[in-house]
């Protein structure tokens, strides 16, 4: 008896040895995986739930089944965190004009959104040429698409990367010398 309690025991242990316990990492786990290969050129969307399946071969879509500002906040911390990146941060012009009474809740995420976005390089255009821009860049550059749970029209969020060591004043100087012939540098 003692025999085959021993034997249970043991390939019990084998098998907790053998299984992992740790969840699965989720979108956060992926994201933050994928954010280091990220940098100049490429985007970030955390988009609502309707936003559709781009079929470009560098955009890709992670179901997040989380709050759409929660996700926000999560990517700006990551990249924050990261620094090698900054995003330059994109919005449909349409969101300023859905009415609270066409979309209920519109104005909270507004608030919320916009307290998110407080010092951040932001622009809007209409939400169709912001897909093209999309679609065109995912036609040389990865685009990750964070697919939220929002159920409110216009409230998808486009992160722009640009260099987070160098800036768009170092870049005009640099222009600048390059087209006065200044000699190179060794």
């Amino acid at each position: 008896m003692k025999a085959k309690l021993a034997l249970i025991l043991a390939t019990l242990c084998a098998l907790a040895l053998t299984t992992s316990s740790a969840p699965e990492p989720g979108w956060k786990g992926h994201f933050l995986h994928r954010l280091p290969e990220l940098g100049h050129r490429n985007w970030i969307v955390i988009a609502d739930a309707a936003y559709p399946s781009q079929v470009g071969a560098g955009i890709e879509t992670i179901p997040t089944g989380g709050d759409q500002l929660e996700v926000v906040q999560g990517v700006l911390d990551a990249i924050s965190r990261h620094g090698h990146v900054r995003p330059i941060v994109w919005t449909d012009s349409e969101l300023p004009h859905v009415a609270e009474n066409d979309a209920p809740g519109i104005g909270g995420y507004r608030n919320g959104l916009a307290s998110l976005l407080v010092g951040r390089q932001t622009f809007s255009q209409p939400h169709e040429a912001i897909l093209n821009r999309l679609s065109e860049a995912g036609q040389t550059y990865h685009v990750v698409v964070l697919k939220t749970r929002m159920a409110l029209p216009y409230t998808s969020v486009f992160l722009e990367l640009d260099c987070g060591y160098w800036t768009p004043d170092a870049e005009k100087r640099l222009r600048a010398l390059m087209g006065a012939g200044a000699p190179r540098n060794p």
